[in-house]
């Protein structure tokens, strides 16, 4: 089976899932990097899950990522993995692909395919040509505080979301209407108005198919009809979704190919790491633009530096980038005319990159237009919001030119981000 694969950096996996009986609603809690700048939404987890097995004992929201005793949450985390494992709260599925359907807040019906990645064939560098290839560009201070998290992590979690450009649906949408001969796994509603999940574990014949039509898409021929790139080297897989943490997987295994013989590197669980893939096409899959809001600041002064830093910047809407902004004191836009980026968010990031070092202040990311509006508005803060990017020219802008600037999307709402359901181990 596994040579089937050989060639995709993608394969069939040692899958973890709770045992028949677990509560999988108190199991399932949304990616680590949501909400991050609402404790309320995660102090709302705690006491959703109280003392039930959960995802939420094995995972450290990033919203707690800076705390003075990151330390003894990190090693809580790692106990409590030892401790499921112990008490074999797990059942493995062994050389298994999953199917899943996840019900978004909007009713629409997400489709996806869980797997493991080889991490040889993926890179994040700007202009790699590797199968497995991050979008937007990676942010290198973010990786050491997270490897602190995965190095000595006995399984892995996965919120891990690559896309495959397949505009006429031969990989995982023939599984939707095939899922009634599978063996169903799980089928329950996410808590926090996550909407529903349900999984189902491939056949066999199931997965060779998936293989081939994967093989296709990667195809030099394929490449060529859908980029018009002949020599270019093939994208298979396009980070959709959790970059930062596919970037940690690789630095942890990186560092473990520093005190390892290299014949034994193709047996370290390390290599690979756990991964949905979404095909780019889904009709659900929506890209919602990352809004950034700055604390810590003088919004008036902010908003000046902004438009000293683009000389003929001015406030308003017209022709150029247009980005929208709200504080204390109101809303408005500011416009940028003959930019020099090709994305707001590329405007707007240089500015924030650039003010944040020479004056204070501190960005985060925020998903969702009110949460933004709402931020921002309080006393010292300024929220930035921007346009959404169009999904269709994702996969040859990145083949031609590289990664797009950091944060430029997110696929969907922060509540229809992937949940934690299944792990690996990886040590």
């Amino acid at each position: 089976m596994k040579e089937k694969f050989q060639h995709l950096g993608f394969y069939p996996a040692d899958i973890l899932l709770p045992r028949q009986g677990t509560d999988m609603a108190r199991w399932a809690v949304v990616a680590c990097d949501q909400f991050t700048s609402q404790p309320e939404y995660w102090q709302a987890v705690e006491e959703t899950v109280g003392d039930a097995p959960s995802t939420l004992r094995l995972i450290l929201p990033e919203a707690r990522l800076n705390d003075p005793d990151v330390e003894n949450h990190i090693r809580d985390v790692n106990n409590a993995m030892t401790r499921y494992l112990e008490a074999e709260l797990f059942e493995t599925l062994p050389q298994s692909l999953i199917y899943v359907e996840r019900a978004q807040s909007d009713g629409r019906i997400r489709r996806g395919l869980i797997g493991m990645v080889d991490l040889e064939q993926y890179d994040f560098t700007p202009g790699s040509g590797a199968l497995i290839r991050a979008t937007e560009g990676t942010v290198l201070s973010r990786i050491p505080p997270r490897v602190r998290v995965r190095q000595d992590a006995p399984v892995e979690l996965p919120h891990v979301m690559l896309l495959i450009d397949d505009p006429d649906r031969t990989v995982i949408e023939p599984l939707a209407t095939a899922s009634g001969g599978m063996e169903k796994l799980y089928d329950f509603d996410l808590q926090q108005g996550g909407g529903h999940l349900a999984a189902w574990r491939l056949t066999e014949a199931q997965m060779l198919a998936a293989a081939e039509a994967l093989g296709k898409l990667a195809s030099p021929e394929e490449q060529e009809r859908k980029y018009g790139l002949k020599d270019a080297a093939p994208l298979l897989f396009a980070v959709g979704d959790g970059n930062h943490s596919l970037a940690t997987a690789k630095q942890c295994y990186e560092n473990l190919k520093r005190v390892t013989p290299r014949e034994r590197w193709a047996g370290l669980p390390a290599r690979y790491a756990l991964v949905e893939v979404v095909n780019n096409h889904d009709d659900a899959l929506q890209f919602e633009p990352i809004h950034r809001c700055l604390f810590g600041v003088e919004p008036e002064k902010v908003l000046e530096a902004f438009k000293a830093f683009y000389p003929g910047a001015y406030e308003g809407e017209g022709a150029g980038h247009t980005i929208a902004y709200t504080h204390g004191g109101g809303t408005g836009h500011i416009t940028v005319p003959e930019p020099k980026m090709q994305l707001a968010v590329g405007t707007l990031q240089a500015f924030l990159d650039e003010y944040v070092k020479t004056t204070g202040g501190e960005v985060d990311y925020i998903h969702g237009g009110e949460v933004t509006d709402r931020l921002g508005s309080r006393p010292g803060n300024i929220g930035f919001k921007l346009p959404a990017m169009g999904k269709e020219q994702l996969f040859k802008t990145v083949m031609a030119d590289g990664v797009l600037p950091r944060k430029t999307f997110s696929m969907g709402h922060a509540q229809d981000k992937r949940y934690y359901v299944e792990a690996r181990r990886i040590k």
